[in-house]
């Protein structure tokens, strides 16, 4: 099933330690129901060292959140997302305000 939610789009998370954050979608992972959201779900991670990262060390970095649990933003408040046709176009629509997105 494809997803209502875009890279690029602004985000509500709804559930989880994050519940209530807002950021910006980085990818959208369709196959496996998540997505990456810039500054939710942050995970350390440990690396070595490498030629890319000489020090190594501990890294925070994004992990993914699943679909269920954000929602789409409109004005910082979660808003679900509807389709419309205008001028033969099917476009994306804030149910929430009936504003269009795209």
């Amino acid at each position: 099933m494809a997803s209502r939610i875009k890279k690029g789009d602004t985000v509500v998370v709804i559930a989880g330690k994050d519940k209530g954050q807002t950021g910006k979608v980085l990818s959208v992972d369709v196959k496996n129901h998540k997505a990456l959201v810039e500054g939710i779900n942050m995970a350390t991670k440990h690396a070595k060292p490498s030629a890319a990262n000489q020090q190594g060390g501990i890294l925070h970095q994004e992990a993914p959140i699943d679909l269920s649990n954000i929602a789409f933003a409109v004005d910082g408040k979660a808003s679900k997302i509807g389709y419309e046709i205008k001028d033969g176009k099917k476009i994306r629509v804030a149910k929430a305000t009936g504003k269009a997105i795209d």
